[in-house]
């Protein structure tokens, strides 16, 4: 909508914006709705992985050599991709229960709703 349109009445004295308002709070309603269950969902999924991921990197794969306490493996390429991997997972999913927790606890009001963004360009 041009920006000069939002400064505009109708017959009733509305601007677009409380016409826009009113027309969707049910799909705002759903929306919100939706996002916090998918986000409730992927939270729990995300700090299972975590779990994992945080098991597997404390862990290390073929033991220890006695008395020295370097890795019986180290120095092998399998086990650097397994470490570099570890790392990765674990990485990845802290952040993902990160952004999916912050959904949670988002406000999902009219104006979350409001950008649309295609790459970097991003319209009102």
């Amino acid at each position: 909508m041009p920006p000069h349109f939002f400064v505009k009445y109708n017959n009733r004295g509305q601007t677009p914006k409380d016409i826009f308002t009113d027309t969707h709070k049910d799909p705002v309603k759903d929306g919100s709705e939706w996002l916090s269950k998918t986000s409730e969902s992927c939270s729990v999924v995300a700090a299972l992985i975590a779990t994992v991921a945080f098991a597997t990197s404390s862990t290390v794969p073929g033991g220890v050599k006695e008395g020295i306490g370097v890795p019986t493996l180290e120095g092998k390429p399998a086990f650097n991709i397994f470490t570099i991997s570890s790392l990765v997972a674990l990485c990845s999913s802290v952040t993902a229960l990160v952004f999916f927790l912050s959904i949670l606890t988002s406000r999902n009001q009219e104006e979350d709703f409001l950008w649309t963004c295609l790459g970097s360009f991003c319209l009102v």
